[in-house]
């Protein structure tokens, strides 16, 4: 892969996460790739008829997706060539009931989602964006919003309030100190449902406040994704963790050949930082219900064609991956300290937080080499918990071999994360190995 092409491929990365910054958001850009590449929408509710070649896909909940190009092989045969990934992330999320005054200070409550470095959250120009259910037509009905706009802020502590604070860290209570500033009382009421009727106007959807039923909305920063370093080689943005994931899957499943003998898939889950225990999670019977409608399109038929599907089938469970902190590197495994820039990392856990093993190691090394590219290893210290993904919980539902890999980054979990540019290209050219 040329330098052009691994420049474009992180500019076209941080283009995917500055127009997604939901998962709602995510699941719509993603829609737009794949429609603009031919892939056609199937609905879960009707039935299929497929056919060998035929590029499809299917979304559910709104934030989770799935692509698959139909193989010229039946699956039962060739099996299934799979990459997952998740399209949520750390972040703050609307409350129901959520304005509320104090102090002559208007603010929004909002809940925590998933591991979020909290500290990282203040004194950040935020806005607001998700999905609003509208009564339309006589029936619920979802559209996106996103207000693009500074609207709300956590501002933090003065230090003259607050001496320890260097010395001690700061100490944060999610309920009391993280309820973000919305306006002043004294410059008039703000009424939540009003803003939404006029950015949902601005949108084009003509809604009163008495038709807003609900709403899915989070907090997120509008600092612009950037490249920086001396070489433009860092990538600073939100959610790295994990769209740059999801784009290096998609963008492989996008970028491979247009024959391929197995069937080639991409299914991007929602709520994996909160458990993926969902209707549209990894821990859902999403991809299982997907893989049996396929099966049954595209097989000899028989009762077994499913099982052996899954037994010719390998997933690539793609989650970032922690890079050694130059500042802190007593606290990573001294012999599995990835680097950003060096390509992938192999992501490993005899205890089953990574489905990693022997046989999916090897499968995975020999992708790399097929590509130019040298796998990384990482293993969390043997004294440290160990995080983990969508890996485990597809394996164990479908028994699928299945390897967790991701590319190294720095500042996981933080409303701003780092990786490397070069890196971008690298997991691409691996990926596409695996669909080729």
């Amino acid at each position: 892969m040329s330098p052009t092409d691994t420049d474009a491929l992180a500019r076209d990365l941080l283009e995917y996460i500055d127009a997604s910054p939901t998962p709602y958001h995510a699941v719509r850009e993603t829609t737009r790739r794949l429609t603009q590449a031919g892939y056609r929408v199937l609905d879960e509710r009707e039935s299929w008829t497929l056919k060998p070649g035929e590029r499809v896909f299917v979304t559910r909940g709104d934030t989770s997706i799935a692509a698959f190009q139909l193989g010229t092989t039946p699956v039962d045969r060739a099996g299934f060539r799979l990459v997952g990934s998740h399209t949520d992330s750390p972040n703050l999320r609307l409350k129901p009931n959520a304005t509320g005054s104090k102090n002559g200070y208007q603010q929004l409550g909002v809940e925590i989602y998933g591991g979020v470095l909290l500290h990282t959250w203040t004194d950040r120009d935020l806005s607001l964006a998700g999905r609003v259910m509208v009564m339309a037509g006589g029936k619920p009905q979802g559209y996106l919003v996103d207000f693009a706009r500074p609207l709300l802020r956590v501002p933090n502590l003065a230090i003259h309030l607050n001496r320890g604070v260097n010395s001690d860290g700061l100490k944060l209570n999610p309920q009391e100190h993280m309820v973000p500033v919305l306006g002043l009382e004294s410059a008039g009421a703000v009424d939540l449902k009003a803003l939404l009727v006029q950015e949902l106007a601005r949108g084009g959807v003509k809604a009163e406040a008495g038709d807003l039923l609900g709403y899915d909305l989070c907090l997120y920063d509008l600092q612009p994704s950037i490249r920086s370093g001396a070489h433009g080689e860092f990538l600073h943005a939100p959610r790295l963790d994990n769209l740059a994931s999801c784009h290096a899957a998609l963008s492989a499943l996008l970028s491979a050949g247009e024959k391929r003998e197995a069937t080639s898939g991409v299914i991007l889950f929602d709520h994996e930082e909160v458990g993926s225990r969902s209707a549209q999670g990894a821990a859902s019977p999403f991809l299982r219900a997907l893989l049996e409608r396929i099966t049954l399109a595209h097989s000899d038929g028989r009762p077994d064609a499913f099982l052996r599907a899954i037994a010719n089938s390998f997933l690539v469970s793609a989650d970032m991956a922690h890079a050694v902190h130059p500042n802190y590197a007593s606290l990573h495994e001294p012999k599995h300290q990835p680097q950003m820039g060096l390509g992938p990392v192999i992501k490993s856990n005899v205890n089953q937080s990574y489905a990693t093993d022997g046989e999916t190691w090897a499968f995975f090394t020999t992708l790399c080499r097929e590509a130019g590219v040298t796998p990384q290893h990482f293993v969390t210290r043997t004294d440290l918990g160990c995080g983990s993904t969508i890996g485990p919980i597809t394996a164990g539902q479908l028994g699928i071999r299945t390897v967790d890999v991701g590319n190294p980054m720095l500042s996981m979990h933080s409303i701003r994360e780092m990786a490397c540019a070069s890196d971008v290209g690298q997991m691409v050219a691996v990926l596409r190995r695996l669909f080729a």
